[in-house]
């Protein structure tokens, strides 16, 4: 049987490479990405990876809804997915999902994925953070969403930028539970043994 898909909301906070990945991994693992990307979202696409989100997506292993398609089918509970990731999470859409508000379709997707009881991540990136940001991220944890900031794996000693967007992926897909547990490859370096 086939599983369902996994929503990957992109909102506008810095780190589009993990979203991309994100997309990429669910594909090698044969699960259906539907994404949903915000307007700051694209944006920030742009500036960091050089290529217009629409391009990208056009051409990517996923399906992709527009930010205000609120009669998007990952608006419903009946639509039957497997779960839901912000990756990268921004403190505004972070609040937004925190507080219920659904203004677009990546809010009402994650409304939508803790009302029915599916595993949600978000992957917040922002710093410092404020108490407002930790009372949000609180708030959600305490309703059973994953909180998975893109901390660098330092004691595996990573040389590339590539080996920690592997990394924090792989952590977003054990979130998720679409895979049991990391590739001990991705747990430390040969010869580098885990504290």
């Amino acid at each position: 049987m086939d599983q369902p898909p996994i929503v990957v909301g992109i909102s506008g906070a810095s780190g589009a490479a993990l979203a991309r990945r994100c997309v990429e991994q669910l594909a090698a693992r044969g699960r259906g990405a539907l994404v949903v990307c915000t307007a700051a979202g694209a944006l920030v696409w742009q500036h960091e990876l050089g290529e217009p989100f629409k391009r990208w997506v056009a051409k990517a292993p996923c399906r992709s809804f527009s930010i205000n398609d609120i009669a998007a089918p990952i608006a419903s509970g009946t639509f039957p997915t497997g779960g839901m990731v912000v990756v990268p999470c921004s403190m505004d859409t972070l609040a937004a999902i925190a507080h219920g508000l659904s203004s677009n379709l990546l809010e009402r997707a994650a409304d939508v994925t803790i009302k029915e009881s599916r595993p949600l991540v978000v992957v917040p990136r922002e710093t410092p953070l404020s108490v407002i940001h930790l009372k949000n991220l609180l708030t959600l944890a305490k309703l059973g969403v994953k909180v998975v900031p893109p901390m660098p794996h330092f004691y595996a000693r990573p040389e590339r930028v590539d080996e920690v967007i592997e990394h924090v992926v792989g952590r977003i897909l054990v979130a998720l539970g679409v895979d049991a547990a990391l590739p001990v490859e991705m747990q430390y370096r040969e010869g580098v043994p885990l504290p």
